[in-house]
């Protein structure tokens, strides 16, 4: 076992840790994991914390599960790398052909890269030379939501700005049209969750009526904006924007990262609305959430634009060193052929249900503060009455200390399990998560 105090001391010295306040951050007892099981973390000191929000919303099948573990390592005993520039292996073969069974429509066509960021910044390039490719001039604009989030690079910050995050950036950031979010915690229209017509789809509706000529896509996170707040919103909201991107002839990338691979209760987010994107991103729950690896899906009409002729050279002018690395692509496989075989959409039906509950309950304790629950995903938005942002990060403190690990965005408070908790699991999150709010 490590000293946990020379590792934290180290830490201060020479880590820098992403997305964290450094000052108040040196200051406290921060937890230093050293290994991980099912929905557990083991700290240096032996201290034992449930994952309630599944590593960053990528460790679906839970931590150190086995069958991941050896796809790992056989491979890694073979080919360690290998570019797809010109040249093919067959892991990324059988992977992108997999990844097209189980997408929805004529999504059959898989660009690979790292994390989430390069799978946008891959996307959005896709869409700018796709009209190029077509003839069609001008296409240079992208529309997105207020509190989009599509990471941190300085492409996918201009279609997925947050002030919070990216405020210091904004001088040199290309925005794009941004719709009013949908954000039914606090409806700027007034309407109770469930109960309205969604009119918060007016403000993205004339943004594509008043800019489609300039437009190349529109980029969202289908159901639910996850680093905006947990902002989960309705199903209609994307029936209604595939409707409008169809009508005025603009390209659709749904960013399903975080919500892809059973989130929702559907393999896809875009699945349980009944659309199919033109793009759609996926990443973290695609290897388990064990190594980096993303992807740009894309249907056969864009796929097909990028063949050139005598006269043009189409090809896209874009890639990443690791982009379908061979022991990402095995890793991933048998992420996909485990996801099938414990049948992860059944599995989690009675989960689905408990925690609705369980944080309906916790949002009655929070002076009837709102709550917003789709599929392995759950959020109490803390109204200003219980605290909001303030109360938000004195419940993961306390939460931490009572062993269920799980970090506030704003005034959200929020779990985002792994796919293969336990009844009993699960009840214990709910459990401390009860315990940290009294």
């Amino acid at each position: 076992m490590e000293n946990q105090k020379e590792l934290r001391n180290s830490a201060i010295k020479h880590l820098w840790h992403p997305y964290t306040d450094i000052e108040p951050f040196e200051n406290k007892d921060f937890p230093i994991v050293e290994k991980a099981e099912g929905v557990y973390l083991y700290e240096t000191d032996g201290k034992k914390l449930l994952d309630g929000i599944a590593s960053w919303w990528c460790v679906n099948l839970g931590h150190s599960q086995p069958r991941l573990v050896k796809a790992i390592q056989d491979q890694a005993g073979k080919l360690q790398h290998s570019i797809l520039g010109g040249m093919s292996h067959p892991n990324a073969i059988k992977l992108a052909e997999k990844i097209s069974e189980i997408t929805p429509g004529d999504l059959n066509h898989v660009y690979f890269a790292g994390d989430g960021a390069s799978a946008t910044e891959a996307a959005l390039k896709i869409s700018l030379q796709y009209w190029c490719n077509i003839g069609v001039k001008n296409r240079t604009k992208f529309i997105c939501l207020e509190e989009g989030y599509h990471g941190d690079t300085l492409g996918a910050v201009g279609v997925g700005y947050v002030e919070l995050f990216h405020k210091n950036f904004e001088p040199v950031i290309q925005k794009s049209y941004r719709a009013c979010s949908p954000h039914c915690a606090d409806c700027p229209y007034g309407q109770i969750p469930g109960k309205c017509d969604v009119e918060c789809f007016e403000s993205m509706e004339k943004l594509i009526i008043d800019h489609h000529e300039e437009t190349a896509a529109v980029i969202l996170e289908p159901l639910c904006q996850g680093a905006g707040g947990i902002r989960i919103y309705p199903e209609e909201y994307l029936r209604r924007l595939r409707k409008m991107c169809d009508k005025y002839n603009v390209l659709l990338i749904a960013d399903e990262i975080a919500v892809g691979f059973a989130r929702t209760g559907y393999m896809f987010a875009c699945q349980r609305a009944g659309i199919v994107p033109d793009l759609m991103l996926i990443g973290k729950g695609l290897t388990g959430g064990y190594l980096p690896m993303s992807a740009a899906v894309v249907t056969e009409k864009i796929y097909n634009s990028f063949r050139s002729d005598k006269d043009h050279d189409r090809t896209f002018y874009h890639g990443h060193t690791y982009c379908g690395n061979p022991i990402c692509s095995n890793l991933a496989l048998e992420a996909l052929a485990l996801y099938e075989e414990i049948d992860i959409l059944n599995l989690i039906k009675p989960r689905i249900v408990q925690l609705d509950k369980g944080m309906r309950e916790i949002g009655k304790m929070l002076n009837d503060s709102t709550v917003l629950t789709v599929g392995m995903i759950g959020v109490v938005e803390i109204n200003q009455k219980a605290g909001g942002k303030i109360r938000a990060a004195e419940i993961a403190s306390k939460a931490r200390g009572l062993g269920l690990f799980i970090r506030p965005l704003g005034a959200s408070v929020y779990l985002w399990p792994p796919l293969i908790s336990t009844e009993q699991e699960l009840g214990e999150m709910i459990s401390i998560f009860k315990k940290s709010v009294t």
